[in-house]
């Protein structure tokens, strides 16, 4: 039988790319975010067995939702990919409307939280124990950019949660890794090709790479047995500023 997977934020950008792959791999991949037209637009493309449940992940009650449908259609979980999030513009950090702050802390740590702890509880129980999780990290866990504290911060938060979920899923056979993206090419790094402030705080055109990259490493990272886990693992575009920034 097929593995079955969620993939969060499987709309557009990475989570639609990794969706995709997931797809085409075979996989029972059941498609969340807010947009069900997007949700749809994506299986289409995926030409593969796929269930979609819109789902805003910053409500927990509609993340307990999509958990359950996935389990009633298709009886267990092998793997999420916790990927929903979103940045904002690049302002100094007094200058940032607070609830801004608060919508981002909300979707990039909250509604990762209440993934992995909702797919955490159904690995535990189902039998075959186990599965994986795999966080959608970013560079940005380790170096930030200027003028972006609500994503560095709650970046550097995911790679806390993917070590203690790591930990604490030991004993029931639940692994989990991150994967931290540079400068996939999306919507979301549309100004990457236009030119975005650098550490120096000059502004440059920056390189970025195919998000078909990042299905291709979820999928190996997947494709491990449980006994083996990528803990951490950078897919970037090659000449992309990182050490240093520069």
């Amino acid at each position: 039988m097929s593995k079955v997977a969620i993939v969060t934020g499987a709309g557009s950008g990475v989570g639609r790319a990794v969706a995709v792959g997931l797809l085409k791999a075979g996989y029972r991949t059941v498609l969340a975010g807010r947009r069900e037209s997007e949700l749809k637009g994506t299986a289409e493309l995926g030409d593969g067995e796929s269930l979609v449940v819109p789902t805003d992940v910053t409500d927990p009650h509609a993340v307990d939702r999509l958990f359950a449908a996935t389990e009633e259609a298709y009886g267990r979980l092998d793997l999420l990919f916790n990927n929903a999030g979103r940045g904002t513009p690049a302002v100094p950090m007094d200058e940032l409307p607070l609830e801004t702050w608060r919508e981002v802390v909300d979707l990039n740590l909250n509604g990762a939280f209440y993934c992995a702890r909702a797919a955490f509880g159904l690995m535990r129980r189902q039998s075959p124990r186990g599965g994986r999780i795999i966080n959608n990290g970013s560079i940005s866990a380790y170096v930030p950019r200027p003028y972006q504290a609500p994503y560095t911060m709650t970046k550097h938060a995911v790679t806390g949660l993917t070590r203690q979920i790591a930990l604490d899923g030991r004993q029931f056979d639940i692994v989990c890794g991150q994967i931290d993206i540079g400068n996939a090419d999306t919507p979301m790094t549309v100004r990457m090709r236009e030119g975005t402030i650098q550490a120096d705080l000059s502004t440059a055109v920056e390189p970025v790479m195919d998000p078909k990259h990042v299905a291709d490493a979820v999928l190996y990272m997947d494709g491990l047995p449980l006994e083996a886990n990528v803990l951490f693992m950078t897919v970037m575009a090659s000449q992309m500023p990182y050490v240093g920034r520069g």
